[in-house]
C-alpha cells in the first residue's frame, strides 16, 4: 500500500500512480505468511463473504509489472495474481491484479515493528478511512500482543 515502501523497491515514484483508497469485498486481512526477507508475518487476503478489506487502488505503468511481481515473490512461489473488482470512489473496477500468498500457514504471525508502520504509514498516506486505520492498527498490535 505504501507508496514510499512501493518506491524503495521498484526504483521509481509511484505515488503519482495511486487511484485512491478503494474496498475489496468478500475478502479479510490475514497474516497467514512468513516473509524471509522482511523476518515477519506480511499481508495476505483471504476469502470471507462476511468482510472487505480497504486498500490503496494504483494505476502503475506496464513496465513496473516484473519489478512488482519480483518484490511480491511471485517467481519464488510466495504470492501469485488474483483478479479482483475493487470499488474506488463512486467507480468500480474489474481485473484488477492483487497478490495473494500461495502457501498460508496455519496461524498467523504477527508483523515486526518496521512491517508494521509500513503498513499503517501505507494506509494513512495513501488516506484509507480513519476508523479503518485504527481497526488496522488494533490488528496488527494483537497479532504482536498474543506472540509476546
Amino acid at each position: 500500500m505504501c507508496p514510499v515502501d512501493l518506491k524503495r523497491s521498484l526504483g521509481e515514484n509511484t505515488h503519482p500512480y495511486v487511484v485512491g483508497p478503494a474496498t475489496l469485498k468478500g475478502y479479510r486481512l490475514g497474516f497467514h505468511y512468513y516473509s524471509a526477507k522482511r523476518r515477519c508475518g506480511a499481508l495476505d487476503i483471504l476469502p470471507d463473504a462476511h468482510s472487505e478489506v480497504q486498500g490503496v487502488l494504483y494505476r502503475l505503468p506496464w513496465h513496473l509489472s516484473d519489478r512488482l511481481d519480483q518484490r511480491e515473490g511471485v517467481q519464488q512461489n510466495g504470492y501469485r495474481h488474483e483478479s479482483v473488482a475493487i470499488a474506488c470512489g463512486t467507480q468500480q473496477y474489474v481485473g484488477v491484479r492483487t497478490y495473494v500468498v500461495v502457501k498460508k500457514t496455519p496461524t498467523e504471525i504477527p508483523p515486526n515493528d518496521w512491517y508494521f508502520n509500513v503498513v499503517l504509514r501505507g494506509a494513512v498516506t495513501c488516506q484509507l478511512p480513519e476508523t479503518y486505520c485504527w481497526q488496522l492498527f488494533d490488528y496488527m498490535r494483537g497479532l504482536q500482543s498474543a506472540c509476546a
